[in-house]
């Protein structure tokens, strides 16, 4: 009897071992299943992106030739102003006694001028009769002309005065916008040495331009013509489109960062882009419409040994043979381009790797030139589909909870 209990003790210490693996150790087969996709029709491009300010197409500065004291103005920020429009008005007091001191200069110059005049004609008289000698003759004829060059002088002094005096009024170049506004009535201004700016003026806001920061490494992609789409920080769901209008050659260096500035119009009917806006650009550099495109994905995968008990993997024959020719050629220190992609295709129980001819890739979906219709269906990945197994410290002898099952 006592060697009978040892025995059922003993199978009953194996069949728990037992149980006990067969529910919490061992390790059960995860089935794998293939993620595919059919190729789809549309759009695919390849960009670069920059960051940039939004500027005026036009701006002009508004300044002063003549010094003087700001007795009026006529314009403010924002204001909307037309060509020939009176936006400033300078002390004219002290240029208009200038232009008065010349008026009175002239009026004696051309006293002494027709004096002069008198008198070189008797001494013409006298010396055509032999009264008076060459030299008095030549002296008279001199002092008539000193006279008359006196009076061109003063004219030309008093025409200058009078055209600093019209400069007291500061008139708009062109129709537009003021953009900023630099003096204010009683200030003095100085013309001296360079001329003061009293307004900016933007000539249309309606249309505005981008400038680019674009990157040494991007900017051989970007030609005049590009379309453009950028945002900014105002008006973060709005994307705006813009055109690339020029690629300036003098590059700007920050921190050992070379950039190129990149104009960019944007069109800006409801007046929402202000001066001075970031923009975060995306210069689109090539677009293909109603492109067959594929994951990216799909490029990158390769099945592995899991998936030969769910089908029969047909890899193509001369792949070791052309992977063997790169091989060598790299060795040999020559250059091979691959133009070519592959990819797997799913037909009935068959996994078939096909060659493709790819297009552009933006890292998220590939565009196919050859190799596919949109009917085959493509392998992008696996997956691994989680079995039902028990949860740990749970018994599969205790009796359930009401609710699971």
């Amino acid at each position: 009897m006592k060697s009978k209990k040892i025995i059922l003790t003993i199978v009953s210490i194996v069949v728990l071992c037992g149980l006990i693996w067969y529910f919490f150790l061992r390790k059960t087969e995860q089935p794998v299943t293939l993620s595919t996709e059919k190729p789809t029709i549309g759009e695919i491009s390849t960009s670069v992106t920059a960051t940039g300010t939004i500027q005026p197409v036009d701006t002009v500065t508004v300044g002063t030739q003549v010094s003087g004291t700001v007795s009026a103005m006529y314009a403010d920020f924002n204001s909307t102003v037309k060509k020939g429009q009176l936006l400033a008005q300078l002390d004219p007091v002290l240029l208009q006694a200038t232009v008065d001191q010349y008026k009175a200069g002239l009026q004696q110059a051309q006293s002494t001028e027709i004096y002069q005049s008198a008198n070189f004609k008797r001494q013409q008289q006298l010396f055509a009769t032999g009264a008076i000698s060459k030299a008095d003759y030549d002296l008279a004829l001199s002092t008539y002309q000193a006279a008359k060059a006196s009076v061109n002088s003063v004219k030309a002094q008093l025409r200058s005065a009078e055209r600093n005096v019209s400069f007291t009024q500061i008139y708009s170049p062109i129709d537009g916008v003021v953009l900023s506004r630099s003096v204010s009535v009683g200030q003095t201004v100085a013309a001296s040495y360079s001329t003061p700016t009293i307004f900016t003026i933007a000539k249309d806001i309606t249309k505005m331009q981008v400038e680019a920061d674009v990157d040494e490494a991007d900017i051989g992609e970007v030609i005049k013509g590009l379309r453009a789409t950028f945002t900014v920080d105002a008006f973060i769901n709005d994307v705006f489109n813009g055109t690339v209008k020029e690629i300036r050659l003098n590059p700007a260096i920050s921190s050992n960062v070379v950039t190129y500035t990149t104009l960019i119009e944007a069109p800006n009917d409801d007046k929402k882009l202000k001066p001075g806006m970031t923009a975060s650009i995306v210069i689109y550099t090539k677009e293909v419409k109603d492109a067959l495109l594929i994951s990216a994905k799909a490029l990158k995968f390769s099945p592995d040994s899991s998936l030969t008990k769910q089908y029969t993997i047909v890899p193509i024959k001369d792949l070791a043979s052309a992977a063997h020719k790169t091989a060598a050629a790299q060795t040999k220190g020559e250059t091979t381009k691959v133009a070519d992609s592959y990819v797997w295709v799913i037909q009935g129980s068959k996994l078939i790797q096909k060659k493709i001819t790819a297009g552009l890739n933006d890292n998220t979906h590939v565009q196919v030139l050859d190799g596919l219709t949109s009917e085959e269906i493509v392998a992008t990945g696996t997956e691994t589909v989680a079995a039902n197994v028990p949860q740990a410290g749970s018994s599969p002898f205790m009796p359930k909870r009401p609710g699971k099952k």
